[in-house]
């Protein structure tokens, strides 16, 4: 059984932020393996289902990015599982627009969703990095996080998802290298 979470804020006005591409990776992951429809659980929307022979719940949290990491402990602790079953999937502002990078552990990198994550469950969880891109000077982050892609970013943005969907099967084998190429390869023009 594996964890997988999509960070990003709750409710139809926060739906295109940048800071909610974890909520749209999960939602495309869920439509093209055939997931349920998602239920209230974990004090999120989770769906269960599986990837090839894989076992997943997937987890959009309900409380806000700052605490993102309440319902992730909740869902682990259920499911008596470890940090090492769970995946998150986020924004990257260090990371070109559009590129995926997965990685073990690590820091926080100043992201209250994965700050509230590491708090909840420890640092040794797997991240799925999705590249926003960096707007060029630090007083401009919270606006271009919390701002809408743009018409001429919608198109990249589903190619992205789409990859990932595509290749979930590897990541849920722990193959995070074939998935990145897989995915990078889907990406080229």
């Amino acid at each position: 059984m594996q964890i997988w979470v999509g960070l990003g804020n709750p409710g139809a006005q926060y739906a295109l932020h940048r800071h909610n591409v974890g909520f749209m990776a999960i939602d495309a992951i869920a439509e093209v393996h055939g997931f349920p429809a998602p239920r209230r659980a974990f004090q999120g929307w989770a769906q269960d289902g599986r990837i090839g022979a894989h076992k997943l719940l997937l987890l959009k949290p309900a409380t806000f990015m700052n605490e993102s990491g309440r319902a992730i402990g909740e869902a682990m602790r259920f499911y008596k599982l470890t940090p090492a079953d769970v995946t998150v999937f986020h924004d990257e502002l260090d990371l070109a627009p559009f590129k995926v990078k997965v990685k073990q552990g690590g820091g926080t990198a100043g992201h209250n969703g994965l700050r509230s994550t590491e708090a909840h469950i420890g640092a040794e969880f797997r991240r799925v990095r999705l590249g926003i891109g960096h707007p060029g000077h630090k007083d401009r982050v919270t606006g271009h996080v919390l701002g809408n892609f743009a018409k001429a970013e919608i198109e990249p943005l589903t190619d992205m998802l789409g990859a990932i969907a595509a290749e979930a099967g590897s990541l849920a084998a722990g193959d995070a290298t074939r998935f990145m190429n897989d995915v990078a390869l889907r990406l080229q023009d």
